[in-house]
């Protein structure tokens, strides 16, 4: 691929530009990783229930991280569609919230280290970025590359969250069935990022983790747990969420509380805890949000999917935090 270190970088009509390398700095020292694992949670796409959010800040916040590569965000963002914030206090401005596009080295619970790139997702020069990290891949000998994100489907609280995988190799989601057989959505780079090392023969996961889409717009832990312990399973890293569930376990009881206040949100829940039961027996299909009778044939689901993806980061927006 275009982008790796010693190899020209050319645009369609096969100009030179600028090497993908220049739009990051590494930290000068660099250890020996071993293969790690590289966790992509970039903010931007779709994160129903901040669940990608709520993981990548506390793996940040619980262990042992630092930035390993910067990238430059005056070449990657575009400012004014998604504006950063400032803070004005009386009579001058106190902060400003800079945009941060980062990958961190992170030991695990136990330890291992692994990489996260966290940060705003790129609005500009998507293919010199994938060939930036595809170069970083090859110099840091990522052995597995693993995305998430967040989306809203017509699954009850009352349940475990469930989630959708997807992979360069089908070996590497053994165990998990496929709930779409074919839908059109809107890019995102992660996914492209995914899309591309498949290209290229590398191992790359992806999780799309299914929130209520009753609660898509408030923060859910209990997904951001089930993200997380999705990724330990596939790949064996050791990461911490008795928090979250700590976490999920007091809005439970919330919702909970404020469901059986209501008749109608009762009669929803009731609804959708029969479907999600009957298609755990496997006589359903797919589940994606606001549908609770006839189950939605898959240009609904795209359609669905496109309008909640059309909703996020709207110009004049401010930044999800």
């Amino acid at each position: 691929m275009p982008g790796c270190a010693g190899i020209p970088w050319f645009d369609k009509g096969g100009a030179p530009v600028r090497d993908p390398q220049e739009l990051y700095r590494l930290d000068d020292e660099l250890p020996d990783l071993g293969g790690p694992v590289l966790l992509q949670a970039l903010t931007g796409f779709v994160d129903a229930g901040a669940a990608i959010k709520l993981a990548r800040e506390h793996l940040l916040g619980t262990l042992d991280a630092r930035p390993l590569v910067t990238f430059d965000t005056d070449a990657l963002l575009d400012y004014r569609s998604r504006r950063p914030t400032m803070l004005f206090i009386e009579d001058h401005w106190e902060s400003y919230e800079e945009p941060r596009l980062v990958l961190h080295l992170v030991r695990d619970a136990k330890g291992a280290p692994f990489l996260l790139l966290a940060g705003p997702e790129p609005d500009l020069q998507w293919e010199r970025f994938i060939a930036a990290m595809d170069g970083l891949i090859d110099r840091l000998g990522v052995s597995v590359t693993v995305g998430l994100n967040a989306i809203p489907m017509a699954v009850p609280h009352t349940r475990p969250p469930g989630l959708t995988a997807h992979s360069t190799r089908r070996e590497l989601i053994a165990g998990h069935e496929s709930w779409l057989q074919r839908v059109q959505v809107p890019a995102s780079i992660g996914n492209l990022l995914e899309f591309r090392l498949g290209q290229r023969g590398r191992d790359a996961i992806g999780f799309a983790i299914h929130v209520p889409h009753y609660l898509a717009q408030a923060e859910y832990p209990a997904a951001a747990a089930e993200a997380l312990e999705a990724v330990s399973r596939a790949t064996g890293l050791s990461l911490p969420t008795g928090t979250l569930h700590e976490a999920a376990t007091v809005l439970r009881a919330d919702i909970d509380r404020q469901v059986a206040e209501a008749d109608e949100a009762a009669a929803l829940v009731r609804a959708l805890e029969q479907q999600y039961d009957t298609h755990q027996r496997g006589r359903a299909g797919n589940l994606l949000a606001g549908q609770t009778g006839t189950l939605p044939t898959a240009e609904e689901l795209g359609a669905e999917l496109e309008r909640f993806l059309a909703e996020q980061g709207k110009p004049g927006d401010p930044p999800p935090v």
